[in-house]
């Protein structure tokens, strides 16, 4: 299974955002966690930070046929991006969006998202705990019979 994970502007911030909070959590611990998650499981993740939505949607259209499934934290792309709406629809992948807590809100959350009706779900929490229950949520997706 290969699963696509996109995080949106300023997760590469995350550290900072938690510091604030009392946290040491940072985008590169989150991603390590993921990798251990997956480790025996035949997963094979690819990453994407940017800050750039161009880079997005090439890689959403590169990838369309390499990935099962696609996770994606968003950030402000859920309120003003329709090309990505676009893209997520037209690529027909199931795709679960994560947003982040009140601790570590970063000015979109999960009312805010018109990505919502291309995903098969969207998930609210913590940082770490939403990347985990969206990748299991998104494992669980593709590996249920049909």
């Amino acid at each position: 299974m290969n699963l696509l994970i996109i995080q949106g502007p300023n997760l590469n911030l995350l550290g900072k955002k938690s510091s604030q909070a009392g946290e040491c959590i940072t985008l590169d611990k989150i991603n390590k966690a993921l990798r251990l998650l997956v480790r025996n499981q035949n997963i094979n993740l690819k990453f994407l930070q940017t800050h750039k939505i161009e880079r997005v949607i090439t890689s959403l259209q590169r990838n369309r046929n390499w990935a099962d499934g696609i996770l994606i934290a968003p950030m402000a792309w859920a309120k003003f991006e329709y090309i990505l709406k676009e893209t997520l629809q037209l690529i027909k992948l199931p795709v679960v969006e994560i947003f982040f807590n009140e601790a570590f809100f970063m000015g979109t959350g999960k009312k805010d998202s018109m990505l919502t009706e291309a995903c098969i779900d969207s998930i609210e929490g913590l940082p770490e705990e939403v990347f985990t229950n969206g990748i299991n949520r998104l494992i669980h997706h593709i590996q249920k019979p049909v």
